[in-house]
């Protein structure tokens, strides 16, 4: 029963990592030409920051900062139940790192009216830290253990 309760949980996460990685396509590498003119590439962390915290719409500087740090909760939460060897702060950090600066790239290279932005991959890089410190940890404890107790009830050693 254990089996299939991790089973389970573990293809919802699968299932949600997928969902959560068309709706992250769609939008970061989605082309935006009327906003061609206005993008610029940064490479200096904090550029960005400053720039929408001087916006006089303070809705728009919560929009795009809070947005970009919700965009990596998922991540936080779902990779470490996906694959367990990512668990871990620093693991979970290098991996969201390395995909949305990859992300970040194929926007820049690719995408008409979108630039890479350092601090974007900041931004999510620190939702996934939260997702995983709150959530992603616990769950993937929770998920995992539940393998590594049936394998023990039945003398079995990891």
């Amino acid at each position: 029963m254990r089996f299939l309760a991790r089973l389970l949980a573990m293809v919802c996460a699968f299932a949600f990592m997928v969902a959560f990685a068309v709706v992250l396509a769609k939008l970061t590498l989605e082309p935006s030409p009327a906003s061609e003119a206005l993008t610029h590439t940064n490479l200096r962390p904090g550029r960005s920051l400053r720039a929408y915290l001087d916006q006089p719409e303070l809705r728009d500087a919560v929009r795009q900062i809070g947005g970009n740090l919700l965009l990596g909760v998922p991540f936080g939460v779902l990779v470490p139940v996906v694959a367990p060897r990512t668990r871990g702060v620093l693991r979970v950090l290098l991996l969201t790192a390395t995909v949305m600066l990859l992300v970040e790239f194929a926007q820049g290279a690719l995408v008409t009216g979108r630039a890479f932005d350092i601090d974007d991959v900041i931004l999510n890089t620190t939702g996934a830290l939260v997702g995983y410190l709150l959530l992603g940890r616990r769950l993937s404890r929770a998920v995992h253990a539940w393998g590594s107790r049936s394998g023990k009830a039945q003398g079995k050693t990891s």
